[in-house]
């Protein structure tokens, strides 16, 4: 697997977690494992010089508002009996993938959710139809995992449903600024092979609201995932939580895939919105050339190289249209 080149006896992969638990894979078995109190807490030490003061702990802070732990991270762990474990280290990530975690109230600090560590790929899921799809979500899918050097492959289920709608003419809009879509029907096996070859040796992301079938595109790649899947709500249109946890699932042919609850909200985090433009591929040849330069915003400036390339066909309206959303909103919702 491509999540880490060797593991020891003392470390594994964390394949799924829930609430306050950790399932770890180690040498082929799984130890379910909870977490040690000192990776929830944050060592505070002085602010002056360290050659000046002695290296002590001044304040332990509590990490009450984030997990530490993500789906894909390569931990140590300890015995703790009983068949279970207690994780005590998280190993540096080589990348991850997050969001902007939910403010519980108004005037809050949000805070940093990682979705998934040690990523070779992000796969947003759309379903052409049932629900219909929105294509300004998976602008922002795209522009999160550009923010974190994540290549994409773009996935559209449900393909069967598509009917007379203008799903191909949208599919080459992204194929020409360069993602790859692959069209796929977990129902029909319409794509499944392709899919599979895309997939397999790498660890995947799958990110998507809920209904658009992750949970049925991973019983086509391998039925013997046995996951339940539940039909989209046909009274509101809107899709049911299949997924309620984290879990990564390993692939017969090499590889894994990490399956997400669907998210109904996908803020993005830590982006400056000066440098939102930096995350549209099409955009960022043209980032600068701008006649008040990086300082244009792209929206009602004169002399604006971005909206020139607009004007002419050379940037989607529509993908434009996401980008303005994105710098209005801060990259939330």
């Amino acid at each position: 697997m491509a999540t880490t080149n060797a593991i020891s006896d003392d470390e594994g992969v964390v394949y799924k977690k829930t609430i306050g638990n950790y399932f770890v894979h180690v040498q082929g078995r799984t130890i379910p494992c909870t977490i040690s109190n000192r990776l929830r807490k944050e060592m505070v030490y002085p602010t002056a010089a360290t050659s000046s003061l002695p290296h002590r702990v001044r304040q332990v802070k509590e990490l009450d508002h984030s997990d530490p732990i993500a789906v894909g991270d390569v931990v140590r762990w300890i015995d703790a009996g009983s068949g279970s474990g207690q994780i005590v280290a998280i190993l540096p990530r080589r990348n991850r993938l997050a969001r902007r975690g939910a403010v519980p109230r108004p005037g809050a600090h949000a805070f940093e959710q990682v979705v998934a560590a040690n990523l070779d790929l992000v796969m947003p899921i759309m379903a052409a139809a049932n629900p219909a799809p929105h294509w300004n979500v998976l602008d922002r899918y795209l522009a999160s995992a550009e923010s974190f050097d994540l290549p994409s492959l773009v996935c559209i289920n449900k393909v069967d449903l598509a009917g007379g709608s203008k799903i191909h003419i949208i599919v080459e809009e992204y194929r020409r600024i360069g993602y790859p879509v692959l069209l796929v029907s977990a129902s029909t096996g319409e794509g499944i092979a392709e899919l599979r070859d895309a997939l397999r040796g790498k660890v995947t992301v799958f990110t998507g609201k809920s209904g658009v079938g992750k949970t049925s595109l991973l019983n086509a790649l391998q039925p013997d995932l046995g996951q339940r899947v539940n039909a989209v709500n046909q009274a509101t249109g809107k899709g049911r939580h299949t997924t309620t946890g984290l879990e990564m699932f390993p692939l017969a042919g090499g590889g894994a895939v990490l399956d997400t609850p669907g998210m109904r909200e996908y803020g993005l985090w830590d982006v400056d919105p000066h440098e939102l433009d930096m995350l549209f591929p099409e955009m960022r040849p043209l980032v600068g050339s701008c006649r008040f330069g990086l300082d244009c915003r792209h929206d009602e400036e004169p002399g604006c190289a971005v909206r020139q390339a607009v004007m002419a066909g050379q940037i989607n309206p529509r993908r434009y249209k996401s980008y303005l959303r994105l710098c209005e909103d801060g990259g939330m919702p």
